[in-house]
């Protein structure tokens, strides 16, 4: 037998050896794209626009189910069709993953203030959907995430459907506390950060480097949990930060 025929030999044995694990292998990674595609996709939260309910190293899961599906669904955005598939309307109040309409490489993550055909304005804090103030409800002084000096008040904010969240506010004439009149336009959303005083969202349009109003194609699924948290975040390379900045409390913590 010639050197030649005995690899030959030698690889059809290791991969007659081999091919039950490939196969698993294979399975395996077919069933986790599907699932990242179809159902779920994990986040990792870079700023603290959206605090208290978001902070920033809290790894967030998102399903991608709960209104349908965009191109944006899918894994470097590939174009394979436009607008969404099996569409359902969001509801006010939703914290939304979506892509930022002036550069769809960058994901945003905001809460849903207006939905399309809506009247959003700000007066001196005080959000109003078509004429009517949110009810606002001061719970409390808290620290500033971005500069830990400085007080700032956790108000509870309640949508008309009842759903409440609590967000942050320094004072009420702050900059995007007094806005004029946002029309939110068909197939589009408006958005804002919990985190009022320290938020780039829709009150700010793209021309400035905000968001400006978000298409319904834009949306990449509704934050369900956060699944772990790093304070401040974690680094790879820097392995010990894994360990001392990991905040157990914030594990399996609903988003409201």
């Amino acid at each position: 037998m010639t050197g030649l025929e005995t690899l030959l030999r030698d690889a059809r044995a290791w991969l007659r050896a081999v091919a039950p694990e490939a196969k698993g292998i294979i399975l395996a990674f077919l069933g986790f794209l599907v699932l990242h595609v179809l159902v779920f996709q994990p986040f990792t939260i870079p700023s603290d626009s959206m605090e208290p309910m978001l902070k920033t190293g809290d790894y967030v899961v998102v399903s991608k189910f709960s209104y349908g599906w965009s191109r944006y669904s899918i894994p470097f955005s590939l174009p394979l069709f436009h607008g969404r598939i099996f569409a359902k309307t969001p509801r006010r109040g939703d914290v939304i993953v979506f892509k930022l309409p002036r550069d769809t490489h960058i994901d945003y993550v905001k809460r849903l203030i207006g939905l399309p055909g809506d009247h959003v304005q700000l007066l001196h804090g005080v959000v109003y959907i078509n004429g009517r103030p949110l009810p606002q409800t001061a719970v409390g002084p808290a620290l500033d995430p971005d500069a830990p000096w400085r007080e700032v008040t956790r108000v509870r904010e309640t949508m008309p459907s009842g759903k409440s969240y609590t967000t942050l506010k320094a004072e009420p004439d702050h900059t995007g506390e007094t806005t004029g009149v946002y029309v939110v336009p068909s197939d589009q959303y408006f958005f804002m950060g919990d985190n009022r005083d320290n938020s780039l969202d829709s009150r700010w349009p793209a021309e400035v480097d905000g968001v400006g109003f978000v298409p319904a194609e834009n949306l990449v699924g509704k934050a369900e949990v956060i699944v772990a948290s790093w304070r401040g975040g974690a680094s790879l390379f820097e392995p010990w930060t894994w360990f001392t900045r990991f905040d157990p409390s914030r594990t399996f913590r609903p988003v409201i």
